[in-house]
């Protein structure tokens, strides 16, 4: 089990966007333990979109909690939008 600020710096690294972790609408602390790490070594298909990514693998690794997914640029994704659009804005 990890760190979460670690959980979501794998994320960033594996998949290339930043995501920061959420519970009950509310952001979740980096310090929080006990969470497992990112099973994935591979990025998910620049064609998925952030919803498929949050259905496909962050749901099902991490219930109870949600996630939000910024592009490069700092603005948050919208569930439609493209992991590849969401890769190259900001860069």
């Amino acid at each position: 089990m990890a760190r979460l600020k670690d959980v979501e710096k794998k994320i960033l690294l594996v998949e290339g966007f930043k995501v920061t972790f959420t519970q009950a609408g509310k952001d979740v602390r980096g310090d929080k333990e006990g969470i497992p790490q990112y099973p994935y070594g591979n990025a998910a298909s620049s064609t998925w979109t952030v919803g498929e990514w949050k259905a496909k693998r962050f749901r099902p690794q991490y219930p109870g909690y949600d996630v939000r997914v910024f592009d490069g640029s700092g603005a948050e994704a919208t569930g439609q939008k493209s992991l590849s659009t969401v890769r190259e804005e900001g860069k």
